[in-house]
C-alpha cells in the first residue's frame, strides 16, 4: 500500500488490507454472436442434414425453445423444494436473496431462482411468403425472461448467474471478492466480523490482507474460471441444453469482464479519530476536485464524447450524507467512480469502480482480470494521494523568495512565478489538476486545463509552453528524457497545494478582514477556522497599529 494518505494515519490504524468487491462478468457463446456461427450451431443442434435444420430454424422453434428452458427450471425447482420467484421491475434482487439467507440455511448448490424481465439481443428469423426460403438472421434487442440462479459455494460464497432463456443463452455472472476472502479466512482460523461487503474487525489484520490480496494476482482469472465453468453449465444451461447436446454443438461459454470494483479499508483504533480524519480531510478538498480535475484523475486523454440519443456521461464531485455518520464522497466521470466513506464502526473505505471496464482501455476478456484490478488499484492509490497532497501542503524554506527570481532551465534562461498574478494562480491550479493523470500531460492538455479554469480562450498553447519552462524552472513540473509529457511528482503537487491555499485562504481574507477595522455582530455557530481567522484578524490589526500601517 504506497498510497501517502495511508502513510500518513498509519498510526491511527489497527491494520489494513485491499480487496477486490463485486465482479460482474459476460458469458457468451461467441459462434452465437454471427448469423452464420447461431445457424451452424442451430444444425448442429437439430442433427441430420443442413436443409433439415434450416428448415425448422423460425421464430416459433426458437419460442419453443425458451418455452422448454422456462418449464424445465420449474419442474426441477418444484421438485428439489427451491423457491422460484418472479420479481417486477425494478425489485432489488440481491435484497430478497440476502433476506432468504438470512433466515435459512442452505448448502451448496442453487438454492432460489429469481425470475424478472430485462433487454437481451435475440435471433429474428425472417423467411420467404411460402416458408421454405430463410429471407434474413438478423439479432434484435428485446425484453425477455431473465433467470437468476444464486448459488451457494464452498470456495466463493454467494454467487449469481443470471441467464436468458432464450438461445444462444447469454449470461452475466455475479460475485463478490469479500465472499471469497471470507471463505478463506475462515478455512485460515482468521477470526473476523463482516458488514455486508467489508470486514470491520479481525484478529490477524495482516493475515486477512494477504488472503484479500490473492484476487489481485494473475491467477484470480483462472480461480474466476474455474468456478463459473463449475456452475454455469450443469446448474444453469442444462435446462435449455442438456450436457449431450452441450457436447454435441461444442457449446463453450467464453467470458469477459464487464463490471469490476477495488477497495482499500483502512481500519481505525477509534471510531472518533476516524469521522475527524475523514470529515477534515472532505471539507478541506471538495472544493478542488472540481470537474476538470476529476477527468486527469482517470488518465482520459480526450473529452468524452456522447452518441446522439444518449444521455451525456456523469462527470460531477459530490459529498452525500444520507445517514447518519455516514458521508460518502463521490468522484464521477463517465463508467469510472471513485469514492470515500465510512463503513461500519471503525472502518474508512476507498473504492475504485468500474461500470463498465472498456474506460479502463487494458481489455476485457478473462484473462486481463488482473491488468483490470491493477488498474483499479492505481486509481485508489491516485485517489488517496490526490487527496493527502491536496489537504496537507508544505513549502520549504526560502522558496517564496526565490519563487518570483528567474531561474536557468538549461541554456535558457525563464522567468519566474507571481502567485500575486491571476494567470500564474492559474498556471499552478492546472498543473496541481493534472499532477495525477498516469503517464503525465501534454501541453495541450496543460492549455485546456487553463482555458477551462480560467475561460479564457486566448490563451495559447505558446503561453502554455512558456509557463510550463517555467513550472520546469523551479522544479514544480519534469519533463523525463525526451518526451512530450510533463509530470508533477507528490512533493511538487504539495509546494503547489500549499502556494495556492497561502494566497487565496490566508492572505487575502486576512488583507480582507484587515481592510475592514469594525467589530462585526459573531454568527452565532463558529467553526475553529472562524475562530482562528478572528483572532488573526484582531491581531493583525494590532500589529498594524504598531509599525504604523493604516486600516480601512
Amino acid at each position: 500500500m504506497a498510497d501517502d494518505f495511508t502513510a500518513r494515519y498509519a498510526g491511527l490504524l489497527t491494520g489494513s488490507y485491499d480487496c477486490v468487491d463485486r465482479i460482474v462478468l459476460n458469458a457468451y457463446y461467441p459462434m452465437g454472436n454471427t448469423a452464420g456461427g447461431f445457424r451452424t450451431w442451430w444444425r448442429r443442434l437439430i442433427g441430420g442434414s443442413d436443409a433439415e435444420g434450416d428448415a425448422v430454424l423460425d421464430n416459433t422453434h426458437l419460442m419453443r425453445l425458451a418455452g422448454r428452458f422456462a418449464r424445465r427450471v420449474r419442474a426441477w425447482a418444484a421438485g428439489n423444494a427451491v423457491p422460484v420467484i418472479d420479481c417486477a421491475a425494478g425489485e432489488r434482487k440481491h435484497l430478497i436473496a440476502e433476506e432468504y439467507l438470512r433466515t435459512h440455511s442452505v448448502g451448496p448448490g442453487v438454492f432460489m431462482v429469481l425470475v424478472s424481465r430485462a433487454p437481451a439481443m435475440v435471433w429474428d428469423v425472417r423467411r420467404s411468403a411460402d416458408g421454405t426460403v430463410i429471407g434474413n438472421l438478423a439479432r434484435k434487442r428485446t425484453y425477455v425472461n431473465h433467470y437468476s440462479f444464486h448459488i451457494m459455494d464452498r470456495q466463493w460464497g454467494h454467487l449469481t448467474i443470471k441467464m436468458a432463456g432464450h438461445a444462444p443463452f447469454g449470461a452475466q455472472v455475479l460475485l463478490n471478492g469479500h465472499e471469497y476472502a471470507a471463505v478463506a479466512a475462515q478455512a485460515a482460523g482468521i477470526g473476523f466480523t463482516k458488514e455486508g461487503n467489508c470486514f470491520t474487525g479481525t484478529t490477524d489484520p495482516a493475515g486477512l490482507a494477504q488472503i484479500a490480496d490473492t484476487l489481485s494476482q494473475d491467477a484470480a482469472a483462472g480461480r474466476l474460471s474455474q468456478v463459473i465453468n463449475q456452475w454455469i453449465y450443469t446448474a444453469c444451461l442444462v435446462f435449455g441444453l442438456d450436457l449431450a447436446d452441450q457436447q454435441r454443438t461444442f457449446f463453450t461459454y467464453a467470458y469477459s469482464v464487464y463490471q469490476a470494483e477495488y477497495s482499500r479499508n483502512l481500519l481505525f483504533h477509534s471510531g472518533r479519530q476516524m469521522e475527524d480524519v475523514f470529515d477534515a480531510v472532505v471539507d478541506r478538498t471538495r472544493s478542488r476536485l472540481d470537474v476538470p480535475q476529476v477527468t486527469t484523475l482517470f488518465g482520459a486523454k480526450m473529452r468524452p464524447r456522447t452518441a446522439r440519443g444518449r444521455r451525456p456521461p456523469r462527470l460531477e464531485v459530490a459529498i452525500e450524507t444520507p445517514a447518519y455518520d455516514l458521508t460518502k464522497f463521490k468522484v464521477h466521470f463517465g463508467n469510472l467512480t471513485l469514492k470515500g466513506y465510512t463503513k461500519g464502526e471503525r472502518v474508512l473505505r476507498f473504492e475504485g469502480i468500474a461500470h463498465n471496464t472498456k474506460d479502463l482501455r487494458c481489455g476485457r476478456t478473462l484473462e486481463k482480470f488482473a491488468p483490470i484490478v491493477t488498474r483499479l488499484k492505481e486509481m485508489v492509490e491516485e485517489f488517496c494521494t490526490a487527496l493527502d497532497c491536496v489537504d496537507i501542503g508544505f513549502i520549504p524554506d526560502g522558496l517564496l523568495d526565490t519563487l518570483p527570481a528567474a531561474s536557468q532551465l538549461g541554456s535558457t534562461r525563464v522567468g519566474g512565478i507571481d502567485v500575486n498574478k491571476p494567470r500564474s494562480r492559474a498556471v499552478l491550479a492546472a498543473a496541481l489538476a493534472l499532477a495525477i493523470a498516469p503517464g503525465g500531460f501534454t501541453a495541450a492538455d496543460f492549455t485546456a486545463k487553463v482555458r477551462a479554469m480560467t475561460g479564457q480562450a486566448g490563451y495559447t498553447s505558446r503561453n502554455a509552453a512558456y509557463d510550463l519552462r517555467k513550472l520546469r524552472g523551479k522544479h514544480l513540473a519534469d519533463k523525463p528524457g525526451r518526451t512530450r509529457r510533463y509530470l508533477i511528482s507528490p512533493a511538487a503537487a504539495r509546494i503547489i497545494s500549499a502556494l495556492l491555499t497561502l494566497r487565496e485562504h490566508v492572505i487575502a481574507p486576512l488583507l480582507a478582514g484587515v481592510a475592514d477595522p469594525r467589530i462585526r455582530r459573531t454568527p452565532r455557530h463558529w467553526t475553529d477556522i472562524d475562530r482562528h481567522y478572528q483572532a488573526l484578524r484582531l491581531e493583525m490589526m494590532a500589529l498594524f497599529a504598531d509599525i504604523g500601517i493604516a486600516c480601512g
